[in-house]
């Protein structure tokens, strides 16, 4: 399954910035509103240790990561609801994503300037992301102002539609007060209804604290109810420049354990709920992203629908007996490899193979 993650900011927070050094693709990033006019999209690497240590024991062709997209979307302004700066093109670019990743400004530059009226150097995190959420609130309440007339007419016609219409009008109230739609609480039908009506407050979100270098690292005070991950773009950016041992001692210099990147696609997972489990064989070792849940047909089916269409049965090895019993001869002799049928509940790590019939 592909994964889109829109990062979002109003301007000159740096989010093109960390775009670049994340994807290691040359973006605009300067110091100026809408340097980001036409969203950039780059494709990144998921790092997981784990698929080199079964390369160790396969020798595949090639070792192919879960990969995320990230879209690179125009800064946003107070008004973009109504038109102001480039609004609409921004709500459309970040109606498409399946996650948003807003970076906040943390960091303290009087050489980088702020909105109109604003003193450069003035951090206002709770601000920014107060002027972000609003917009994104008010532009859900025209969707579902537009909406609700047509969604009623239906539920009369149909009252197997009508649940829709009454998720959409608690969301309506919910909204009005101030709160995303996304911290309301819904039974699971509910929340699959409200789904249908896609607003952008239903989608997760993930804050991107960005801040000064000598600030990395810290544990930072949830903002607007979420836990910022700290990340300095300057840092990743000069990451992005370095081979792998030379980012890894970079990294053990500044006292982190892992580049902003690693930290930032476990968030993603994590919010989305989602994991990976593996094929391993001598043409390659892959990771596959699932959904926490899914089922054996249904990862199967991510690899192609005839997987899911024909599926017999999965052969399963978890992670750490594959490892510990130097792969699949090893597992199978010790009785580690099982049998699975549809009703399977896929793990992280599991590594899998299946048979099917079409």
């Amino acid at each position: 399954m592909s994964l889109s993650i829109g990062i979002v900011g109003l301007p000159n927070v740096g989010k093109s910035t960390l775009f670049t050094a994340l994807t290691k693709k040359g973006g605009l990033a300067a110091n100026y509103p809408f340097a980001t006019i036409d969203p950039n999209v780059g494709i990144v690497d998921v790092p997981d240790g784990r698929l080199k240590e079964l390369a160790k024991i396969v020798n595949p062709g090639r070792i192919v990561p879960a990969t995320v997209e990230f879209v690179d979307i125009a800064g946003l302004v107070k008004g973009a609801s109504t038109g102001e700066g480039l609004g609409n093109q921004f709500l459309a670019n970040i109606r498409e994503t399946d996650a948003i990743c807003e970076v906040v400004r943390y960091f303290s530059d009087p050489n980088v300037m702020r909105e109109v009226n604003r003193s450069d150097a003035f951090v206002d995190p709770e601000s920014d992301v107060e002027t972000i959420k609003t917009e994104l609130i008010l532009a859900d309440i025209q969707t579902l102002e537009k909406q609700l007339p047509k969604l009623e007419k239906e539920g009369k016609r149909d009252k197997e539609l009508m649940p829709k219409f009454e998720i959409a009008k608690r969301l309506l109230d919910w909204l009005n007060d101030g709160n995303r739609a996304a911290t309301m609480d819904m039974a699971d039908d509910e929340r699959a209804a409200a789904k249908e009506l896609f607003l952008l407050t239903l989608k997760p979100i993930i804050y991107v604290a960005n801040v000064d270098e000598d600030k990395l690292g810290e544990d930072l005070p949830p903002i607007d109810g979420i836990k910022p991950l700290p990340i300095c773009a300057e840092v990743e950016a000069e990451l992005s420049e370095l081979s792998e041992e030379e980012a890894a001692e970079y990294l053990a210099d500044l006292g982190l354990e892992a580049s902003g990147l690693d930290t930032l696609a476990r968030a993603a997972y994590k919010t989305l709920g989602l994991q990976s489990y593996f094929t391993a064989g001598e043409m390659e070792v892959k990771a596959w992203t699932v959904p926490i849940g899914a089922t054996a047909p249904q990862a199967a089916g991510v690899i192609h629908s005839d997987f899911e269409r024909g599926f017999i049965k999965a052969e399963v090895i978890s992670y750490d007996d594959y490892i510990a019993l130097g792969g699949e001869k090893g597992a199978r002799e010790a009785g580690k490899l099982r049998m699975e049928g549809k009703d399977y509940v896929v793990r992280d790590g599991d590594v899998m193979h299946f048979r099917f019939n079409v």
